[in-house]
């Protein structure tokens, strides 16, 4: 539910003061209670300029319009006084009556100034309604009347600062930016051409006036476009009075109560003064004929055929000759001007030929720098073009040097064909921003190719070092480390001879080529370390690589066999002490000849068993691989900390150890095969116990044919059961399964004796299918005879012929 609105005429078309209606409206609008809580906005203007209707659409007020049907003619007579609706603190409105009336004639001014300036007096807010097409008048935009308030509000109140809000109305297609600047600067010539009292002589507009501008479109041809930016500028009423509002400096401000009584005296005040006039009439007449001479001319311009192909085309693409073509244009719009103002007031008339000349170079001037930018840009793709051909031909800084002259002299004559007579404006700044183009597309294609020819050399020298480091951090040894330094130094001596070769075409100031050069000698380092890092990983792979290959093998790289004679332990020493060597070359970085004694401390710490008078490494004082840094080696060149070296040389042990055991056990197995004799002890034995049984056999040599037919049985009845393959599987079951075996094979070795003595004469006729046999199956069969003791021995089972080895084996 809205605000009732309360509103009354607070002084006539006769200057009479209504005490009776504004103490009625007080206690309507019960504006006693506010304090200092409100706000008085008024609005000043030409007659018939739509004041009334601006305000009753922007405050809600029932303020009685012009009807447009019966003509224009005077509505509001005198002072009226509303109350805003819906706006907060509680806001006061005046509508004045307007100016330049008919009505009242030429002559009867003093009340439009009086209410002026009642209404500068009275007002925090002051709107000043103006026609978009009257800016720049005498007249119409008020100024006169407000170099005349300024004046006498200045020698009649003390200081307030009141804002002055300009409401354009009907705005045209004139951007508010450009319209603005006109409105400030004549307040500004206004301000500094008033009289002043001595005691604000030096006081600047500021201090009594904030001005602001906003511009509306037309209430009858755009309706609802109106009442939008209408509602906008609603917004900007609320809260007026608070910190940053619209109401600006509120020192003067009378409590609410008193303001009927200050409103009185204000009036009576401004009736009694009698100094208040306006400039000459024939001043006034030339103003305003002039102005609107000056704008038949730029409403001729801008619809010349000529101009708006000019426009349209510039819009896309560089016009040749457009400086004449627009200088030529620009003349003859003034030259008409000066024919038709030719009798007006010389002053005047040469004031307004120079508004008019602004405001048509302000026309031109959007299309004036689409040209240049047009002229800018095709001259840059031009550069870019033939800069890239001329990098083909020439010195990359020549060709930067000699295409940037020819294309920026290119731009000074294109310049020169878009000049316009009538105005020196200054291309510098297109220029200058042609050359930062320039410079920053040859700052671009100087880095890429920059950092091509880094990218090249850095990888051929990535190329050069990578593998021959791989290669020689594999056979780490002692030369290792020097073998890197001189790999690295030749290297990067080539690389970098080649790069500062290649980059003296760019001519590079000292310290950029030094820093190229010096971020390639980087990349070398960069390489090996990230390759020893690399390495540094895989260390305990190539520690027990290099032990097997060292214990393994002979000096003939030939595979070892244990025979018994070999030294295992002094072996094995050799090993590690070769495995200790390739951690400590891998254990730092040494691009520096800078000595350590990472290997001393190795060699004390893991192949030394012990020391002089100690029997065990375990209960030595000080251990010195309980670090995290080895001595005289800086932490970024540690690859392997020594408590790491610990940890991988327990490992090592842990994970060779079981080789060092094999090659024991087998040296161990291979002296027992080769002592085929018993011991001494049983020999003694044997030859004491035995002697009655040996003296047995000598006398009778039956018992040595009987024992050695019973070895030849004994050995069938082995080879048949397979005794060993028998017992693999455990004692008991292979005495349950030779039991159940044994009585069969006994028997079949007795049928194979029967069968060979009952077939001696078939011997010569199977010798003869032998010797006809292809070789192959003569010797499979040959294995059927009966051989000694020294040759294989053959049954036959029910599933064929099987194989025993020598007796010897």
């Amino acid at each position: 539910m809205g605000d009732a609105c309360f509103s009354t005429q607070l002084i006539d078309g006769d200057g009479v003061f209504n005490v009776s209606g504004l103490e009625n409206f007080m206690k309507d609008v019960r504006l006693g209670e506010c304090g200092l809580s409100y706000a008085v906005v008024s609005i000043i203007g030409p007659q018939s300029s739509g004041k009334s209707t601006l305000l009753n659409h922007l405050f809600g007020t029932n303020f009685r319009e012009m009807d447009a049907f019966r003509g224009r003619s005077q509505t509001t007579k005198g002072i009226w006084l509303a109350k805003a609706q819906n706006i907060e603190p509680c806001t006061l409105v005046m509508d004045l009556e307007g100016t330049d009336g008919r009505e009242r004639g030429e002559d009867d001014t003093a009340f439009e100034k009086q209410s002026a300036l009642f209404a500068l007096a009275v007002s925090d807010i002051v709107l000043i309604n103006m026609w978009c097409h009257d800016i720049g008048r005498e007249q119409a935009a008020n100024k006169p009347l407000l170099k005349t308030v300024f004046q006498v509000m200045m020698r009649l109140f003390s200081p307030r600062k009141t804002t002055l809000l300009f409401v354009i109305r009907d705005k045209s297609r004139t951007p508010l930016e450009n319209l603005e600047p006109i409105l400030r600067e004549d307040i500004q010539k206004i301000w500094d051409a008033v009289p002043k009292p001595h005691a604000h002589k030096e006081t600047p507009l500021s201090e009594f006036f904030d001005v602001q501008v906003v511009a509306l479109s037309s209430y009858e041809e755009k309706e609802e476009l109106f009442k939008q930016q209408v509602s906008d500028l609603r917004d900007r009423f609320q809260y007026s009075i608070a910190p940053g509002g619209l109401a600006g400096d509120r020192r003067g401000v009378v409590p609410a109560s008193g303001f009927s009584f200050s409103s009185q005296q204000f009036w009576k005040v401004i009736k009694e003064n009698k100094d208040l006039d306006l400039p000459a009439h024939k001043v006034m007449v030339a103003t305003v004929r002039c102005e609107e001479i000056g704008n038949e001319k730029v409403g001729s311009f801008t619809s010349d055929e000529e101009w708006q192909q000019l426009e349209e085309a510039v819009q896309h693409d560089f016009v040749p000759g457009f400086g004449k073509k627009i200088s030529s244009l620009l003349d003859r719009c003034l030259s008409e001007y000066d024919m038709e103002a030719i009798y007006f007031d010389e002053g005047v008339r040469s004031s307004k030929r120079q508004q008019l000349e602004s405001k048509l170079l302000q026309l031109v001037n959007p299309a004036y720098q689409s040209l240049l930018g047009h002229l800018r840009t095709r001259t840059l793709e031009a550069f870019n073009e033939s800069f890239d051909k001329a990098l083909e031909k020439e010195g990359f800084a020549a060709a930067a040097r000699n295409c940037t002259q020819t294309f920026l002299e290119k731009f000074d004559k294109g310049s020169e064909d878009a000049a316009i007579q009538q105005v020196n404006w200054d291309t510098s700044k297109v220029k200058d921003k042609l050359r930062r183009d320039i410079e920053a597309h040859v700052a671009s294609v100087r880095a890429a190719k920059l950092s091509e020819l880094c990218a090249k050399y850095e990888a051929q020298l990535t190329k050069a070092l990578a593998e021959p480091v791989e290669s020689l951090l594999d056979s780490a040894s002692e030369d290792t480390w020097p073998a890197i330094r001189k790999l690295l130094q030749r290297e990067t001596k080539t690389a970098v001879s080649g790069l500062q070769s290649a980059v003296s075409a760019f001519e590079l100031d000292e310290a950029t080529e030094k820093e190229l050069l010096v971020k390639l000698e980087k990349h070398g380092r960069s390489v090996v370390e990230s390759k020893a890092k690399e390495e540094a990983g895989r260390v305990l792979i190539r520690m027990k690589d290099r032990f097997s290959m060292l214990f393994s093998l002979d000096a003939d790289s030939m595979p070892r066999v244990w025979t018994g004679k070999e030294d295992i332990k002094a072996i094995t020493k050799t090993a590690r002490s070769a495995s200790m060597k390739l951690l400590s070359t891998m254990a730092a970085i040494r691009l520096e000849e800078d000595g350590d004694n990472i290997e001393n401390t190795l060699s004390v710490a893991l192949v030394d068993t012990s020391k002089p008078g100690t029997t065990d490494r375990s209960i030595q004082l000080t251990d010195p691989l309980a670090s995290s840094s080895w001595e005289r080696v800086a932490e970024e060149k540690t690859l392997i900390t020594p408590v790491q070296c610990k940890s991988l040389w327990r490992q090592f042990k842990a994970e060779t150890e079981y080789t060092v055991t094999q090659a024991l056990a087998a040296q161990e197995a291979n002296k027992r095969n080769n002592n085929w004799l018993p011991p001494p002890w049983a020999l003694a034995a044997m030859a004491i116990l035995g002697f009655n049984e040996f003296m047995t056999l000598l006398r009778n040599p039956l018992y040595l044919f009987a024992i050695f037919v019973m070895y030849l049985i004994g050995k069938a009845i082995w080879v048949q059961s397979e005794f060993g393959r028998e017992f693999q599987h455990g004692f008991l079951p292979a005495i349950l399964s030779l039991s159940t075996k044994f009585v069969p094979t006994v028997m079949n070795i007795l049928k194979r004796l029967a069968d060979e003595g009952q077939a001696p004469a078939a011997a010569p006729e199977r010798q003869r299918e032998m010797e006809l046999q292809p070789k192959h199956t003569r010797n499979g069969s040959s294995y059927t005879n009966a051989t000694s003791a020294g040759s294989s021995s053959v049954t036959t089972s029910e599933i064929g012929p099987e194989y025993s080895s020598p007796v010897a084996q």
